[in-house]
């Protein structure tokens, strides 16, 4: 298959509509013609580039297994079946996604919807459960810890920057290593940061975070001036690369890098990093500020989580041991 969803991919490149399939029958269309590639980019820009990624290899996976498209119900049950043993059930739904998602834009009925396959995953449910592993949330006490058995050296100071803003930020991974000098403000109470994209914000309507002074050592603004005056980065991509001989890279640091920092700084403080990942700084920050009994939509403004629903796990979470009711009695 191709490595790109829409353009080159046989299942995603051409949507079907009614007006234009008939036009195109009475030769009007030829979707070879500039004009029709424009089509199949916007169907691609559909798609946030991650998405179009894990779809990708969901699709190929199935074509692996022996899946064709258009597939069938009862084809696509018997793939649920077959890798239930294997896969989580997030899994199994991100694919039923995958292929939905290339049925609709090849203009085929999409047989996820039909209840066999509705059964299969539901059954799967039953069996298997739902619950997710997630990542363990990076709280402000182990935080400071981890900060600790920081040294000085260049990548030290890449790192606090990195975690600090990270943090107090409850940016996402990507949004982290997506920010550019000229993202931020600095202003009296910290640092205004306009964030540009997100995941929940495809369409780029953007919206501002303020990353304020710390109170104490770990200052998220000043670890983060600290970095950018000792790696003389003035533009462009503030947290990049830096290699053994302190030399600054030019392009920007990967998500899954922040997914290394994160552990390998735990590791280095003593605390198991199994269990630690980028996302353990956004979720650090979510049930810090609820053990701290922060409302949660001021936690929701700093993270930009799109419901509370969404927040609540960090929430229930970071709240388990107030107000216990063991607490009182024991």
């Amino acid at each position: 298959m191709s490595d790109d969803l829409t353009r080159d991919n046989l299942h995603l490149s051409r949507p079907t509509m009614v007006d234009e399939g008939t036009r195109f029958a009475a030769g009007e269309i030829n979707f070879t013609s500039a004009s029709s590639l424009t089509v199949a980019d916007y169907v691609r820009e559909s798609l946030a580039e991650n998405t179009r990624t894990a779809y990708l290899s969901d699709l190929e996976h199935f074509e692996r297994w022996g899946g064709q498209i258009p597939a069938t119900p009862e084809m696509i049950a018997a793939y649920l079946a077959a890798h239930a043993a294997v896969h989580t059930v997030a899994t199994l739904n991100r694919r039923l996604a995958a292929l939905a998602k290339v049925h609709r834009s090849h203009g085929f009925s999409n047989p996820t919807s039909v209840e066999v396959v509705k059964a299969t995953l539901r059954g799967l449910k039953r069996i298997k459960g739902t619950a997710q592993r997630q990542a363990v949330p990076l709280v402000k006490d182990d935080l400071f810890i981890v900060l600790e058995a920081m040294g000085s050296r260049l990548k030290d100071l890449r790192d606090r920057a990195l975690l600090l803003v990270g943090f107090a930020g409850g940016f996402r991974r990507s949004e982290l290593v997506g920010l550019n000098c000229e993202d931020l403000v600095l202003v009296r109470h910290g640092l205004e940061i306009a964030l540009r994209r997100s995941k929940t914000d495809q369409n780029g309507a953007g919206r501002k975070v303020g990353v304020p002074h710390g109170r104490g050592r770990w200052c998220p603004v000043v670890a983060l001036e600290q970095w950018r005056v000792a790696s003389g980065v003035t533009e462009g991509a503030i947290f990049r690369p830096v290699d053994r001989h302190d030399r600054v890279g030019q392009q920007r640091l990967s998500a899954e890098a922040v997914c290394l920092v994160v552990r390998e700084r735990v590791q280095a403080a003593g605390i198991e990093p199994k269990d630690y990942s980028g996302h353990s700084l956004r979720a650090g920050l979510a049930t810090s500020a609820a053990q701290a009994g922060v409302s949660p939509w001021k936690i929701r403004q700093q993270t930009g989580h799109a419901s509370d629903a969404m927040l609540g796990r960090y929430i229930r979470d970071g709240e388990l041991f107030i107000g216990n009711a063991a607490g009182a009695l024991l």
